[in-house]
């Protein structure tokens, strides 16, 4: 008999007696009441539509409980807003992340459904950021009732709230890509005017329609010159004024001299103007640029990357009452109250209320521990089900958590040797080559040769380092390309270039060669219920609670159980067809039950039992799955001779069992983030090249101490943003593919080098004797940098390795 599903969200409609709407003269079938008052309101709306653009089923919509709805209240709070609200023309402006969306007819419904708010004077969702722009009138409704609306409707809404980097990254980008278009259209009509002349196209033109072109040329070139190559000339003040030299010095002295010696001729007369030279220069410069600044905006972009981990405000405890003021007010001897679902700002000790604390951010545990008045917690720790009042002990700069992100500065601030090596050869080439120009000019002036500044033009144009300075990052662009098709994304350009000397990968556990996530491994039902209803009557307790283990039966179906109550530490009761029943660990179970435990027992994982006060029902084992490709990964890993490591902050009982699982023979568990860095050093010491994959913002230092540092996608946005590379779909095996792109990555990138070098050697001499005017040496130069970006381009056209 083929299942009933939900018409709103897909799930299994199983209620008993069904849950029903007629919808079109058709009975639609629902999963739960939710469901149904959403559907109601999509068809009463004319929104019907909805469900016949959808590509993927809907959320199923949850009701808030009463601490989710006090923490959207508070976003009604000015201060709170300061962070993500902009006053505009037709009220206020709030920057929203969506969650729960799964195709674009999601957006449309919102989009939709929110116009029909009282207040809301426009409301966009982008697609591919899932960003929101929501414009209303504040003396018409309250920013909270309308994130209200988004949740009714089964999606999640909470501020957006970019940061300084991301900030940074978009204005470089745009600003780049303006200066680029400026150097295009500026190349194109000056080839248009310099090609016909160059080739004798056009003969017999009068000296004065020369010179109108030159003018022309002229007025094409200079914004080339003074907007699109202006970062050429900043770049070069500052190298020159620290002495230190970088490709931009001989571009920015080969752009300068051309562009003022063709004004001259222009103005004063003469035999030659550079004006396309200087377009199409500055323009294969730009690109190159560009390519790596895009990279790294796609790459690098995390709009909360830390506001996740430090909340912007906190709630400062002050004669028993609580007032929200800024988190950086926080200081020592404070007393503050952290809600259920609040990150804590600060370290400290608990003065009031028992609840339990998610704290994978430091510990990478997953599994949530409760704390109680005088245990210890940290900043970056996520409070569970119950309000504490905790006295600061360390804030600012001063908390643990911030101690981690030094030690993460200060492993990143040095530089890794392939770097190092790179800006020598850079400095040394860049060098030879300011000596060389002034030398060709002096020994064709000496000479008598009237056209020395042309010759010493094309020697600087002929030789300038463009194909080279685009030789490694057109290919790490090219393989990123590639990589990003199969979830691999390098966010830094050394990334690829690095990771084929690789011989041994260190990894995480949880949430790295796990699902980082509890679910339902096993079940086992005693006596005359069967398992299906005793996982409904489970699902039942469980949905009456927000603790971290109970979202496991949230997704379930569930039946009526009433008078719910939460005993803090143990489990749940409640009431079942008038039976009180209980849910928690083995002890809390058995203190209501009056028969003796049963003997089968669950192996492994958490235990959560169900029992009636007369009978024992279920035992439910709930375990942090391995990830289905790790085991191939770790063999593929294996057998390229690359060594495996598992290195985790849980308890060592659990890493030592997944390590056997998977074959890795050596696991050390119970690490602190220093003791992990430590071990990395080790590994350094020895002369292993490492690669870090992880996922935890303890990994941290550690993954900025490797030689290479993988995130998981399902990591903290944090730890994307300072990874080397972010494994966006969670399949392990692609670190192997990575790898095998790395490997001819490698080959591209000598092959460039290669043909760079190789030009430059060859066009020297021939610029040198005279042999190249300098319009010529700016499309050999364009034709080299050309010819580098098409071998480059092989890369994402590459076929998966087997």
């Amino acid at each position: 008999m083929t299942p009933t599903l939900c018409f709103h969200c897909g799930e299994a409609a199983e209620g008993n007696p069904a849950i029903t709407l007629q919808l079109d003269d058709q009975e639609q079938h629902f999963c739960c009441q939710g469901c149904k008052a959403v559907c109601q309101t999509i068809h009463q709306e004319g929104l019907t539509n909805f469900y016949d653009i959808r590509t993927q089923p809907a959320s199923t919509p949850r009701e808030l409980n009463e601490s989710e709805l006090l923490r959207l209240r508070e976003l009604d709070h000015p201060l709170v807003q300061q962070s993500f609200v902009a006053p505009v023309k037709a009220g206020q402006e709030a920057q929203l992340l969506i969650g729960e969306i799964t195709c674009a007819a999601c957006i449309w419904l919102l989009e939709n459904h929110m116009k029909h708010q009282a207040g809301v004077q426009s409301f966009t969702v982008n697609h591919t950021t899932q960003r929101a722009r929501l414009v209303w009138s504040p003396d018409q409704t309250r920013l909270s009732d309308l994130l209200i609306t988004i949740y009714e409707l089964g999606y999640t809404a909470r501020p957006y709230q970019a940061d300084a980097a991301e900030q940074a990254l978009k204005a470089e980008n745009r600003s780049m890509l303006i200066r680029l278009a400026v150097a295009g259209i500026a190349t194109m009509q000056s080839m248009m005017l310099a090609f016909p002349l160059y080739f004798e196209i056009i003969s017999e033109l009068s000296p004065e329609f020369i010179n109108m072109f030159r003018w022309f040329g002229l007025l094409v070139a200079t914004p080339v010159v003074f907007y699109s190559a202006r970062p050429f000339f900043r770049n070069a003040r500052r190298d020159l004024a620290s002495r230190h030299l970088t490709m931009d010095v001989p571009v920015a002295i080969a752009i300068g001299l051309a562009y003022a010696a063709s004004a001259w001729v222009t103005v004063f007369g003469g035999q030659e103007v550079y004006f396309e030279s200087v377009c199409m220069f500055a323009f294969f410069l730009l690109l190159g640029r560009y390519i790596e600044v895009q990279a790294r905006y796609r790459a690098g972009l995390s709009g909360n990357a830390i506001a996740g981990f430090q909340p912007a405000v906190a709630a400062l405890v002050t004669n028993g009452e609580a007032e929200i003021v800024p988190a950086h007010q926080i200081k020592p001897d404070n007393v503050i109250r952290v809600r259920p679902g609040e990150t804590l700002p600060a370290d400290g000790i608990i003065l009031s209320g028992q609840s339990t604390l998610n704290e994978a951010a430091l510990t990478g545990e997953y599994l949530p521990e409760t704390r109680s008045p005088g245990d210890t917690v940290h900043a970056g720790t996520v409070n569970g089900e119950n309000p504490l009042d905790i006295r600061v002990t360390r804030a600012g700069a001063q908390t643990r958590l911030s101690g981690i992100l030094r030690v993460l500065d200060r492993v990143q601030s040095e530089k890794p040797p392939v770097a190092r090596m790179a800006d020598r050869i850079a400095g040394k080439f860049v060098g030879r080559v300011l000596i060389l120009a002034p030398v060709v000019w002096i020994g064709w002036w000496l000479a008598g040769a009237d056209n020395a500044f042309d010759i010493t033009l094309s020697v600087l144009v002929a030789t300038c380092p463009c194909a080279l300075s685009l030789a490694t990052p057109t290919a790490i662009t090219s393989a990123t390309v590639r990589l990003r098709k199969l979830g691999f994304l390098p966010t830094r350009g050394h990334t690829l270039e690095s990771m084929n000397t690789i011989d041994t990968v260190v990894f995480d556990k949880t949430g790295t060669l796990t699902r980082g996530e509890l679910t339902l491994t096993g079940h086992t039902a005693f006596g005359s219920r069967d398992e299906a209803t005793c996982l409904r009557i489970a699902a039942g307790l469980e949905k009456q609670s927000e603790h971290p283990i109970a979202k496991v039966f949230h997704n379930m179906p569930s039946v009526a159980v009433n008078n719910v109550t939460n005993h803090l530490g143990g489990g749940l009761s409640g009431e079942f067809n008038g039976e009180p029943v209980f849910i928690g660990h083995k002890a809390f179970v058995a203190s209501h039950t009056e028969v003796p435990e049963p003997e089968t027992v669950c192996a492994g994982g958490m235990e959560i039992w169900l029992a009636t006060a007369t009978r024992w029902l279920a035992c439910f084992q709930l375990d942090d799955q391995i990830r289905d490709d790790a085991a191939k990964a770790i063999s593929t890993l294996q057998d390229m001779s690359i060594q495996t490591i598992l290195l985790s902050g849980d308890r060592s009982g659990h890493v030592q069992q997944v390590a056997s699982e998977l074959g890795i023979s050596r696991a050390i568990g119970e690490a602190s983030p220093e003791q992990k860095l430590e071990v990395l050093d080790k590994l350094g010491q020895e002369g292993h090249r490492v690669m870090m994959v992880g996922d935890g913002l303890n990994d941290l230092p550690s993954m900025a101490g490797a030689g290479i540092s993988v995130a998981m996608g399902t990591a903290a946005d944090l730890t994307q943003l300072k990874a080397d590379a972010v494994l966006l779909n969670g399949q392990l095996y692609q670190l192997v593919e990575a790898i095998h792109t790395s490997q001819k990555t490698r080959h591209i990138i000598r092959q460039n080098m290669i043909w760079a070098f190789g030009y430059n050697v060859s066009a020297l001499p021939l610029a040198a004797a005279g042999l190249v005017p300098p319009w010529l040496a700016a499309i050999g130069m364009s034709v080299s940098s050309l010819i580098v970006v098409l071998n480059a381009l092989r890369l994402s056209r590459a076929r998966p390795n087997p």
